[in-house]
């Protein structure tokens, strides 16, 4: 039989119980006390850690604030050819801008805000807002303003929207005495047109530099910050003479880049062309080019003249 091991007993002394229950008391009151602190802020009742939270929090919400209330910029545009993302920012529905989409295919034009809010059916507000931006070329704005849509007695100017396949090809007018031709002008005799000064005269000469020459003296109405004044005169001081060697682009070859260069296309279209080209072999003629969805074209008669296929 196993001889039992004796037991052990470990017994504290009278001392130590008490230095024991001192440290576990002293042990408590110090976690207490940190709690109590790290709770209190005798300043606003806010720990160190929490004001630092609130701090970064305040500027966020300032922040967010700030997003929400800016309002985005819009600059004038015509409402003729908004792309979906600036009817998104306008605040159009799909369906509002589908609408304006079909009219626009249709071969149809808006041009007043009475006919962009029949077409879109947006509200009364909404339209209200959006409407001091809309910027419609200068013949529009004079037939809105009671005047004719053609400007000069010359019925062989800009193609509508209906006539762009039937009119007859340029005729060229008979020059007034003392007029000068606008595609051989220099900056100087640009400039004595009313509300022509060098910035404007620069930016003639960059487009016909652009274009080869001018077609038409209503191409001047392309520069929408011309006054109708200063168009005006530039029919009455200068005229498009005989002869004249257009740079034409070929619209099956040309590259993407050199589309978007031409005045008057912009890099929408010019991918438009690109795909349609690329999936249809070939672009045949003027007609098949209006066909293109993204093709928005008001001055397609004189555009035609710069195009080949």
């Amino acid at each position: 039989m196993k001889p039992t091991q004796p037991i052990i007993a470990f017994r504290f002394t009278s001392l130590q119980r008490k230095g024991l229950l001192a440290l576990t008391g002293i042990a408590v009151a110090l976690q207490a006390g940190y709690l109590l602190y790290t709770r209190t802020d005798h300043s606003n009742g806010q720990n160190p850690d929490e004001k630092a939270w609130l701090a970064h929090q305040q500027q966020l919400d300032a922040l967010k604030a700030e997003k929400d209330t800016a309002t985005h910029k819009v600059y004038p545009f015509n409402p003729n050819f908004i792309s979906d993302y600036k009817a998104y920012m306008l605040g159009l529905t799909t369906s509002q801008y589908n609408r304006l989409k079909a009219y626009r295919s249709s071969g149809k034009w808006i041009n007043s805000p009475a006919d962009f809010k029949e077409v879109t059916g947006v509200s009364d507000s909404l339209l209200a807002t959006v409407s001091p931006y809309f910027k419609f070329p200068d013949w529009v704005t004079r037939k809105n303003a009671g005047q004719s849509a053609q400007p000069t007695p010359n019925n062989s100017t800009i193609a509508t929207t209906a006539e762009k396949t039937t009119l007859p090809p340029f005729k060229k007018d008979k020059p007034a005495v003392n007029q000068l031709d606008i595609n051989t002008a220099t900056a100087e005799q640009l400039e004595k047109a009313y509300g022509i000064g060098q910035a404007y005269a620069n930016r003639i000469i960059k487009r016909r530099d652009a274009l080869g020459a001018f077609v038409s003296m209503e191409q001047m109405a392309d520069f929408e910050d011309f006054s109708p004044e200063a168009v005006a005169d530039l029919k009455k001081r200068f005229f498009v003479g005989n002869g004249t060697l257009v740079n034409k682009i070929n619209v099956n070859t040309a590259s993407l880049q050199q589309l978007s260069r031409f005045p008057y296309f912009n890099r929408d279209m010019a991918r438009a062309i690109i795909t349609a080209r690329s999936m249809n072999g070939k672009i045949h003629n003027f007609d098949e080019l209006l066909k293109i969805e993204q093709i928005i074209l008001v001055n397609s008669k004189i555009i035609s003249l710069y195009l080949e296929y």
